[in-house]
């Protein structure tokens, strides 16, 4: 009985090499805001030009990049994102004028929000493509993948234990 015990209260070897490994083996996950016009296109133009980047990235598409506020942002860290992009067209060449101005007010609020909440600076991200950057998205992403990958899990996963089913891309209905 005492060896039973003794066998719960200390791992095995091999169980913390596979903690480890999956530690290293951490694959955050990654929401995007994306313009309709411009950064939702140069995804597009990625994916037809069949460039590569990492899966990690669950694409929200919006009207305009100024239309994104700190609520859905702070949401999406809530329900599990480990890093999330915001990104629009460039400036000049929004669509509805100033959005991309209004997004970069927004974007500023949202960065303050973030540091009191204690969220490294690394998991936000502000960036600008046009619908013929494909090869600029496909950079930027692996980019900001490996910058979330060496700030590791999100401190909000260590928190609430995370229900990640938008993120996750899953459905909540049944």
């Amino acid at each position: 009985m005492e060896s039973q015990e003794r066998s719960v209260e200390r791992p095995y070897t091999d169980e913390i090499e596979t903690k480890d490994m999956r530690e290293n083996s951490f694959e955050p996950k990654i929401v995007v805001f994306a313009c309709n016009w411009c950064s939702y296109a140069g995804a597009d133009t990625a994916g037809v030009g069949r460039l590569q980047y990492p899966p990690n990235v669950r694409l929200i598409r919006v009207m305009c990049s100024g239309r994104v506020r700190p609520a859905f942002v702070l949401k999406a860290f809530e329900l599990g994102a480990d890093g999330v992009m915001w990104s629009g067209c460039h400036f000049g060449d929004c669509h509805y004028v100033f959005g991309n101005y209004r997004a970069v007010e927004q974007f500023e609020i949202t960065k303050n929000l973030v540091k009191m909440l204690g969220i490294e600076k690394e998991r936000l991200r502000l960036e600008w493509v046009s619908a013929a950057e494909g090869g600029r998205w496909a950079e930027l992403i692996k980019e900001f993948v490996e910058d979330v990958k060496k700030v590791g899990p999100s401190p909000l996963r260590k928190v609430q234990g995370f229900k990640s089913s938008m993120v996750q891309g899953k459905s909540n209905k049944t």
